[in-house]
């Protein structure tokens, strides 16, 4: 996370009972110049503490963030069995993109990774590098 502070991004931790319960960050979807106004977000809840709003919390500071800084496009890629967090991100106005199939292998499983994202206002005057 040092090298996401270093680049500019954010870094959100959510405490709660003197413990770290959440945390979400974005960074860049790809390294290319030509993607720099994408970004991709990840958002993680301990357990325990799931349904208590954290999730979008954290979501909603990083979409103000991401609009903020100018860019275009924010983009979760999401488990595509995990229908809270899919629900939660059609909640702030994600759309499905795409679905990769058999993207990871977790819990002795393939996993399908289903892309959700959100268009921001962007950047007044984009540039190209």
């Amino acid at each position: 996370y040092n090298q996401k502070l270093d680049q500019g991004y954010p870094i959100l931790v959510c405490e709660q009972d003197n413990r770290v319960v959440g945390f979400a960050s974005f960074g860049p979807f790809r390294a290319w110049p030509a993607y720099k106004y994408s970004i991709e977000h990840s958002i993680y809840v301990n357990r325990k503490y799931r349904r208590r709003g954290i999730g979008a919390s954290l979501l909603k500071e990083l979409i103000t963030i991401a609009t903020e800084k100018g860019y275009m496009t924010l983009i979760g890629g999401i488990e595509a069995t995990n229908e809270k967090s899919i629900i939660m991100h059609k909640n702030f106005g994600f759309t499905h993109s795409g679905t990769i199939e058999k993207a990871g292998f977790k819990f002795n499983q393939w996993l399908d990774l289903a892309f959700y994202q959100l268009l921001l206002n962007g950047p007044e005057n984009p540039i190209e590098d």
